[in-house]
């Protein structure tokens, strides 16, 4: 019985049409989300609500379907044993395949390594990750029916169907590839094969339905003999089977065919004669009268039956199956032949092959070993052992791995093929030649072991030679791309202790007369700081000082040798704990440089080729170190003037908590023009700039310079953001076409928190809001300086408290490998992380600092693989609270300067700062600020003081003068008063205003004083 899932031509009048989903319909949603335990139970009570009266074909189908569905497969078979002799599985149901998956799996055996061939075999649960075709049965090879567009990895798993003592088959489950079912599924699969085996027990034979007959005659049929016996001649009786009775009977005596057998045997019936049969012939025998009487057709075989002394003769038999008219197999009818005249002549062919100096091996279609002579008996095992085995279950050939894939692809191509393959132990070879003839494989196995070696000796030298040139070669180029000591150290150790088999290596620099220690690998730190300075160039009493003298490589094979040489040095040896050394000395242009020691961690002696090596090698590394030696001066000396142009500290204001971070470019003479600055300004504002002048070197250190310089000044003199990058603009137009620089100038008011700013070509500064938000400043920024053309734009916006404002270079946000927008995308993706774990309570400088080295270790690649300069400033803003803050309007009229004394002594006894000198000081103060803008300005007069880092007064008018200092004379009345204000004040300035100018003052606040 065959049964597919929706297949159009399952037409048999003993199969109705039944169309069966892979899933479980709509009506049984609950069922899909129901936990997988009480799902497989209520599947399993759907099971048993199948009527008792359903046939076998729907009963299969339904718990077939059930399986596959609460499993997630991708289909399902059914496979049991069919009518006549046991030893052949029938696929008798399938859901969810295509019909080409299913036709090579209609037939299999039951000795077969398929997974439902070894589930119903040995009863266990079978696991296959790769789906693969069935062994092939007599007359039908499933592998030349496989399907050649089947995805790879479909996984299958066999349950057994048991039925009593012996195994009726098996259901099989194919999975999607990755997906390995587990114990539940498992349990379920084995749950729903007992249900079905409950349910066939009752059954009788199930015979294949006429879908599955058709498929098999389309097949590959049994092989058809060359020519009749009747031409040839030879005796032969016909013999007949009832299929019902079991009685057998024949036209002839049988002792008149063939000769010596019992001639009782036909009346003992179909079991006398197969306890005649061979052993070893007896499954084939049953597999072919099995597969005749399925397919209703003809099948012939050939074994050995026993005669009556107890010697075996070869029989050919032919036969066919007789139905009734319902189709229903009712005899056998075949004749029977004695082949053992050409068995014999085979035999004496074996003779002649058996004493052949090759191996010779022959292989029947099923791959099984019928002969080999005793060349291979030596590779494969006694005649007696393997005989009739399958050549892949031969432990020697298992040992080799691809070649029953091999092997299998030349017996498909039918085309003779040979290779070489190595042998099971490791060490021997073996030429193979398969030959396809017309009953299977011959397989020639030659010993060629001692060709290989001659090869592998061959090849060994050739390829020492080409290590060689290419360690040397390898070596060379990593040594001119070196550009520190440490490059060069770390290219000799890469590129010579490994090859060599060396376990330390220590490189050592003249430094005066003392050989200090460069670098060191394999050696522990303290053997390092003994070593270093401990030798002189002069002494010759030491190896590398004998090495230097006579600029000759120095090869010590043993501590014994070492301490024979130098017995002062025994400490150095026992502390450095190796047993073997190469000296090399280094030497320029005739003057010793340094030395490499090369160490073993046991005794050797260096062959010719080796020191040959390194001697070679010691004038390559010792250029590469001398290269070396005057790079790492020239980027020390670039380095130290680049950090000195950069801020030293940043100042602590308490209105904005600042840290910065700068990241050089790759290692490298070329400095680059990255900066950053914090400057304090008047009013408690402060001046937060950052900036990039494109290029490296150092015309681009010293232009980065002259800018720091130049803003701190501009600064000084009050300017707004745009008018400061206005002036900036002027001076680098002086420096030259090819001079660009990208800059951001931004002023924080504690006061009103707000930010004013401008930019030349730098991305938009970044703000981390106290609730964690980030966002970018919107700006259009202006072309860089040196090609923009002002006025530039200055942009305000209102920061909240404790904002966190990100300033940064575009090395920081903008790679090779990532571009600005993501780069912008990454930096807001950090602080939004940083900020959020940041703790509550108010940042200090520490935090910061942490906070930069986070951002630009997540930002940028590792130091030698930044190819740009990156800046980066943050700075937490803290406004200045109300209670800060005074501020009072003033008339124009000389009492102003009373009523200016009288405000300000009541702010500061509000303020708690009483100190009377501090008091009459800033009364002073602000009496000559009023006094001089009634006398030279107009108002409106507003006086504000602020209490911040420093005491601040300030008084505004509505004029644009600015005051200077006048040196007076002894007889002139007035122009003392910005003397005297420049005496009183720590320091004190005019800032221009949208209304006018204020002249403030800054005086020192009094130390805080702490009750005993």
């Amino acid at each position: 019985m065959n049964t597919r899932s929706g297949d159009a031509d399952n037409t048999g009048p003993s199969i109705p049409h039944v169309p069966h989903p892979l899933h479980p319909p709509q009506g049984l949603g609950t069922m899909q989300t129901a936990r997988p335990l009480e799902r497989h139970r209520m599947r399993m009570r759907l099971l048993d609500a199948v009527d008792e009266d359903r046939r076998d074909v729907e009963v299969l189908l339904t718990a077939l379907q059930q399986a596959v569905a609460e499993v997630h497969g991708l289909g399902g078979m059914v496979h049991l044993p069919g009518g006549g002799m046991s030893g052949i599985l029938y696929l008798v149901a399938d859901s969810g395949l295509p019909e080409s998956m299913t036709r090579p799996w209609l037939i299999i055996p039951v000795r077969g390594a398929a997974p439902p061939s070894r589930a119903a075999r040995n009863d266990t649960i079978t696991w296959q990750p790769d789906l693969a075709p069935p062994d092939p049965v007599p007359g039908r090879d499933p592998a030349a029916l496989w399907p050649s567009r089947l995805p790879a990895g479909i996984g299958h798993l066999a349950v057994p169907i048991p039925s009593g003592g012996w195994r009726r088959g098996a259901l099989s489950v194919l999975f999607a590839p990755g997906a390995e079912p587990g114990a539940a599924e498992r349990a379920f699969l084995n749950e729903v094969a007992a249900w079905m085996s409950g349910r066939l027990r009752s059954s009788g034979i199930l015979n294949p339905s006429p879908t599955l007959l058709r498929a098999l005659e389309n097949g590959p049929g049994p092989r058809e003999a060359a020519s009749p016996w009747d031409a040839e001649r030879v005796p032969s009786l016909t013999y007949t089977w009832d299929l019902r009775t079991g009685e057998l009977t024949s036209d002839l005596p049988v002792e008149e065919v063939l000769a010596g057998i019992d001639p009782g045997v036909m009346s003992g019936g179909i079991e006398a004669w197969a306890e005649l049969i061979h052993p070893d012939d007896l499954p084939g025998a049953v597999a072919g009268f099995d597969t005749g009487i399925q397919l209703r057709g003809g099948f012939q075989n050939e074994y050995r039956i026993r005669r009556q002394d107890g010697t075996y003769l070869w029989i050919e038999a032919r036969a066919r199956t007789i139905t009734d008219e319902d189709g229903t197999p009712v005899k056998v009818i075949g004749t029977l032949r004695d082949s053992s005249e050409t068995h014999a002549a085979a035999e004496s062919v074996g003779r002649a092959l058996r004493h052949m100096s090759d191996g010779f091996v022959s292989l029947d279609t099923d791959w099984r070993i019928g002969f080999l002579n005793q060349a291979a008996e030596r590779l494969l095992g006694a005649a007696g052992d393997v005989a009739g085995a399958l050549l892949w279950n031969i432990p020697a050939v298992r040992a080799v791995p691809g070649l029953e894939q091999r092997c299998r692809a030349t017996a498909a191509e039918g085309q003779p093929a040979e290779f070489d393959i190595p042998g099971p132990d490791g060490t021997s070879w073996y030429h193979l030649r398969l030959v396809p003839v017309p009953e299977g494989l011959t397989l020639y196995i030659t010993d060629t072991t001692e060709r290989h070696l001659r090869e592998a000796e061959r090849a060994a030298a050739e390829r020492s030679a080409a290590e060689r040139a290419a360690l040397v070669q390898r070596i060379t180029r990593e040594l001119a791309e070196a550009v520190t000591a440490q490059d060069v150290m770390a290219a000799v150790a890469d590129g010579v202790m490994t090859p060599l088999g060396a376990t330390g290596l220590v490189m050592l620099g003249v430094v005066g007369d003392r050989l200090n220690v460069v670098g060191s690998r394999g050696y522990p730190d303290r053997f390092t700081r003994v070593l270093d300075g401990q030798w002189t160039v002069s002494d010759t009493t030491n190896p590398v000082g004998d090495a230097l003298r006579t600029r000759t490589p120095l090869f010590i094979s043993s501590p014994e040798e070492f301490l024979k040489r130098y017995p002062r040095i025994k400490t150095l040896i026992r502390e450095g704990g190796k047993q073997a050394w190469a000296f090399l000395p280094l030497a320029v242009s005739g003057r010793g440089i340094g030395a490499a020691v090369i160490s073993f961690g046991r005794p050797r002696v260096l062959g010719d080729d080796e020191r040959t090596l390194l001697t070679a090698l010691s004038g390559l590394i010792a250029q590469a170190l001398e290269r070396a030696g005057l790079y790492d001066e020239a980027t020390t000396r670039a380095r130290t003037l680049q950090r000195s142009l950069l801020p030293q500290a940043l100042p602590e204001l308490p209105e904005v908590t600042t840290a910065a971070r700068y990241q050089p470019a790759k290692q490298g003479a070329d400095v680059g023009g990255d900066w950053y600055d914090v400057i304090p300004l008047s009013a408690a504002r402060v001046a937060l700039v950052i900036g990039d002048v494109m290029g490296h070197g150092m015309a681009e250190a010293a232009t980065m310079g002259r800018l720091r310089t130049a803003v701190r000044t501009l600064s000084e003199l009050e300017l707004p953001p745009d008018e400061i990058l206005g002036h900036l603009n002027d001076i680098v137009g002086e420096l030259g076409t090819d001079a660009f620089v990208t800059c951001l100038y931004g002023i924080y008011d504690p006061v009103t928190r707000r930010l004013s700013y401008a930019s030349a070509g730098q991305p938009p500064p970044a703000v981390a809001h106290p609730d964690g938000t980030v966002t970018f400043l919107s700006m259009t920024p202006d072309p860089p300086l040196g090609v923009a053309a002002p006025p530039f734009e200055t942009l305000e916006t209102l920061l909240p408290a404790d904002s966190l404002l990100a300033l940064y270079s575009d090395g920081l946000v903008e790679s090779k490998d990532r571009d600005v927008t993501t780069g912008l995308s990454r930096l807001a993706e950090l602080l939004f992380q940083s900020v959020n774990a940041m703790p509550t309570s108010r940042a200090d400088a520490s935090d910061l600092d942490a906070l930069c080295a986070t951002l630009t270790s997540a930002l940028l690649p590792a130091h030698g693989a930044l190819i740009d300069d990156a800046a980066l400033l943050l700075a937490r803003t803290h406004p200045l609270d109300a209670e800060n803050v005074a501020e009072w309007p003033l008339p124009e009229d000389p009492v102003a300067a009373g009523q200016a004394r009288d405000l300000v002594r009541a702010q500061l006894k509000d303020w708690d700062l009483a100190d009377e000198d501090l008091i009459m000081t800033t009364e002073l103060l602000v009496s000559e600020l009023v006094g001089n803008v009634i006398r030279h300005a107009c108002g409106p007069i507003r006086l504000r003081m602020l209490r911040s880092r420093t005491l601040i007064c300030e008084v505004s008018d509505a004029t644009l003068t600015t005051p200077h200092i006048r040196h007076t004379s002894a007889t002139d009345e007035g122009g003392r008063g910005l003397q005297l204000i420049s005496a009183l004040c720590q320091r004190w300035g005019t800032r221009h205003t949208r209304t006018g100018k204020s002249i403030w003052t800054e005086q020192p606040l009094p130390p805080p004083q702490f009750d005993l």
